[in-house]
């Protein structure tokens, strides 16, 4: 499995995801990208991470970057998580657990690491952290930090 580091070049994807559409990389080039990884829909953390990333979408639309969440639950199951908790965050659905293997997240147990991946405007990852555990999120004002940072760092 690879290892993903800042400085890499972010690995391409194309998933569904919630609200009916494809997501891909590419399409997000010349704008700022945040990727949750997280382990699954309905589960506790992973339902407060996305209800706060829901609480605090005024601050959440200040980071001048798309969230994305990806976990390898189908589809069905993300709606379902989306419209139970009216969750304002796409969801993308990975059950092959490609990508989740490509970013180099998958656990043991074919389980995923609570991830977050910050890609730059032109797919160069500049901000990494995958959690060992995962019993805790990068909250709202955790990925505005980190986006800080990534944006300072980055080559202009």
């Amino acid at each position: 499995m690879s290892r993903i580091e800042v400085g890499d070049r972010a690995p391409e994807f194309e998933l569904a995801g919630t609200g009916d559409r494809t997501y891909r990389l590419v399409d997000f080039r010349g704008r700022w990208l945040v990727l949750a990884f997280y382990p699954g829909d309905f589960t506790p953390v992973c339902t407060r991470q996305f209800c706060a990333y829901r609480d605090a979408a005024d601050r959440l639309d200040e980071l001048d970057a798309e969230v994305l969440g990806i976990s390898p639950q189908s589809l069905d199951s993300h709606e379902r998580f989306r419209t139970k908790y009216r969750l304002n965050v796409p969801l993308l659905a990975d059950p092959e657990r490609r990508v989740i293997r490509a970013y180099g997240v998958l656990g043991p147990g074919g389980l995923v690491r609570r991830s977050i991946f910050i890609i730059d405007p032109t797919g160069i990852v500049r901000y990494r952290h995958v959690a060992l555990l995962g019993l805790h999120y990068k909250d709202v004002e955790a990925l505005k930090g980190a986006l800080a940072q990534a944006r300072v760092e980055a080559p202009a």
